[in-house]
């Protein structure tokens, strides 16, 4: 039998193999505990199509104010990329007079996220995006931006979706998303509901 002295060599040039090499199994259980993040790439298929929409807009956001305007129009849904991304085209009249918006929905692979690119005819220009995903059949996209000149945070929700109709709410926050105050407030209906929509749209698996 050799020394103790000369043992410990040995012993301490084993210990990172020992450290190191993971016992059987470990990793895989661990691997498979933690659930892969859902496919969200058709989480819009349900709006393709055309539909009426009834729009409530609060005039001027974080101001105290609590003036709404209201304005009733249509909202077309375009599918590109195979339902990767899609196209909204919103035109509504009202007391606030005419609206034009458009939105530019594009979904990454990567992150599993959608990020949603708003403009209005009025200046012709891309928002900052709203990013987010669906859960269980809900839809939240946030941002940062600014309102006169004060950095805001953006929260866009879409709820109730049905094959026929959905709800879209817009809220922004000036106090780190303590608060929210709603700003803008979609109601929309399917033109054709008899045609029916994508059964398994947002938030299915």
């Amino acid at each position: 039998m050799k020394p103790l002295h000369l043992l410990r060599p040995l012993l301490f040039a084993f210990l990172p193999a020992l450290v190191l090499y993971p016992r059987p199994g470990f990793p895989q259980e661990r691997a498979a505990s933690v659930p892969a993040r859902r496919d969200g790439q058709h989480d819009f298929d349900f709006e393709i199509g055309t539909w009426r929409t009834h729009l409530k807009r609060r005039l001027r956001p974080l101001t105290g104010s609590n003036s709404w305007v209201e304005m009733k129009g249509t909202t077309v849904v375009r599918k590109v990329w195979n339902g990767r991304g899609n196209l909204v085209e919103l035109v509504a009249e009202g007391a606030g007079g005419r609206f034009e918006g458009l939105n530019l929905r594009l979904y990454n692979p990567q992150t599993r996220q959608w990020s949603l690119h708003f403009a209005n005819s009025r200046d012709g220009t891309l928002a900052i995006p709203t990013v987010g995903e669906f859960k269980d059949g809900r839809g939240e996209f946030y941002a940062q931006e600014r309102l006169d000149g004060r950095a805001i945070l953006v929260r866009f929700v879409i709820s109730n979706v049905t094959p026929d109709s959905v709800r879209f709410e817009q809220a922004f926050s000036d106090d780190g998303g303590k608060t929210w105050e709603v700003n803008w407030i979609a109601q929309d209906t399917r033109v054709d509901a008899a045609a029916g929509g994508a059964k398994d749209g947002a938030g299915s698996d």
